[in-house]
């Protein structure tokens, strides 16, 4: 039996595969974040615009990507994951110019709906984990992760200085650029995923889902990706006032916040992420990160009631996105390898409605407590949620690892090979057999955590 040698960083040609990607996300999520510091004022001057249709253009656009990341997931996982992500990415450009060329609040509406239904996080997540090896994989989730908080930044500086010169609709019209250029990246820098031949039928899409939805680690994630977006949302909704009341910052000056902050994280980070790159260490990694965001909130609170609260208030935040920019690169990297790569799209589609789900359920749940506990009420409901998830996640099973390992059969005939094969995938821990066509290896993906090598040379050798 033969097995890829495993390297402590990433290949040449990996790189090129997480860099583009990157750039993917960056491209497609740029073209977002910077209509976000302008998008609510800008609604003022269309015709038939109210405080309830102004909060319905910003939100309708999470509540299709919730409503189609698993369709999308579903199609990446029985299509060329290429050509679904770029079907994606057409719909996005689409949606921009409906909202570019749109003088009505309902037409900016339907046009930030239809940017939403070009639902490719799922499918873009799941070619990553293609293109990489599993001991790889959550350092390549923290590449893009760490690419769109730059990508936030960046828009948050260039959002009012494009507003100036181009206007609203301008920017519209540039995000849809910014797709078709996503396009061009995909397929002149992506490389191409091997996906070998299946030898079982395609599960069916159902089926898929109903797996997910058993397997205990991958709820336990999803419900991880749906807490840690809701308690984001939330300390979204008091973040800008009290940058204002505490600190003096007017809203164009926010940006000068927000770097250092986010930088400052990276330090805390850092140690997380690398952590979880170890099988022994990913559930230590994980149950750190959510103590340290909860931590965090700690320091929150503790700002709200102190004379240098503001000071308090910064190092909160800093504590914070340590912890949540490490569970940002964890949990998608965990949840891609409890599958095999097959289920890949559809399990990352499962992730990403949670994930959307959570901010809907974060803007909700942080606005009431907001509005009746005030902003000290916000900090102790999410310290509160947060110490809460950490107990949860002591009951978690062992992560195991979804590795890809090959078998050399050429020392038996075809048909033996055929009954090997059916055997094998019947084996402890294995997740998924395929071929190639014409040759005499069989890939297996198989769960480290309960596969046992021993019986596979056994059954072999038999």
């Amino acid at each position: 039996m033969t097995s890829t040698k495993i390297r402590s960083s990433l290949t040449a040609n990996e790189r090129k595969a997480v860099f583009s990607l990157a750039g993917i996300f960056s491209l497609r999520m740029f073209g977002l974040f910077m209509l976000l510091p302008v998008l609510a004022i800008y609604t003022h001057s269309l015709e038939g615009s109210t405080p309830f249709l102004t909060g319905l253009a910003l939100g309708t656009y999470g509540l299709t990507q919730a409503l189609l990341q698993i369709p999308f997931g579903i199609l990446s996982d029985r299509f060329d994951r290429k050509k679904v992500i770029s079907i994606g990415l057409l719909v996005f450009a689409a949606g921009s110019l409906v909202a570019g060329w749109s003088d009505s609040i309902e037409g900016l509406i339907i046009g930030r709906a239809i940017q939403g239904a070009g639902a490719v996080s799922a499918a873009i997540l799941a070619l990553t984990s293609d293109l990489t090896r599993s001991s790889q994989r959550t350092k390549a989730m923290a590449l893009i992760g760490i690419s769109i908080g730059f990508t936030f930044m960046l828009s948050l500086v260039i959002a009012p200085l494009l507003q100036g010169s181009i206007g609203v609709e301008g920017m519209f019209f540039l995000v849809s650029a910014l797709a078709i250029l996503a396009i061009v990246v995909l397929y002149q820098w992506v490389p191409h995923a091997h996906r070998p031949i299946e030898i079982e039928q395609t599960i069916s899409p159902v089926k898929q889902l109903i797996e997910a939805l058993k397997n205990r680690r991958l709820v336990q994630l999803n419900v991880g990706i749906l807490i840690s977006h809701m308690l984001l949302t939330s300390l979204f909704l008091v973040i800008p006032g009290i940058f204002v009341e505490q600190g003096g910052y007017a809203l164009e000056q926010h940006w000068k916040l927000y770097i250092p902050v986010l930088l400052l994280s990276v330090f805390g980070m850092a140690p997380l992420v690398k952590g979880a790159g170890y099988p022994n260490w990913i559930l230590t990694s994980f149950r750190s990160a959510i103590f340290i965001m909860g931590c965090g909130f700690a320091l929150l609170f503790v700002g709200m009631n102190n004379s240098i609260s503001f000071y308090w208030f910064l190092a909160g935040l800093i504590v914070f996105f340590a912890g949540f920019n490490a569970l940002e690169a964890i949990l998608p990297s965990l949840a891609s390898q409890q599958v095999a790569s097959r289920n890949r799209g559809t399990t990352m589609a499962l992730y990403n409605t949670f994930q959307f789900f959570g901010v809907f359920l974060g803007g909700i749940t942080g606005g009431l407590v907001l509005e009746n506990l005030q902003v000290i009420g916000v900090f102790i409901f999410s310290m509160l949620v947060t110490f809460c998830w950490l107990i949860l996640s002591l009951a978690l099973p062992k992560f195991g690892v979804i590795r890809s390992i090959s078998v050399d059969l050429s020392a038996h005939n075809i048909s033996r090979r055929s009954e090997l094969i059916d055997r094998i995938s019947t084996l402890n821990g294995v997740k998924d057999v395929s071929i190639v066509s014409g040759e005499a290896v069989a890939y297996l993906e198989v769960d480290d955590v309960l596969y046992d090598d021993a019986e596979l040379q056994q059954l072999i050798r038999t």
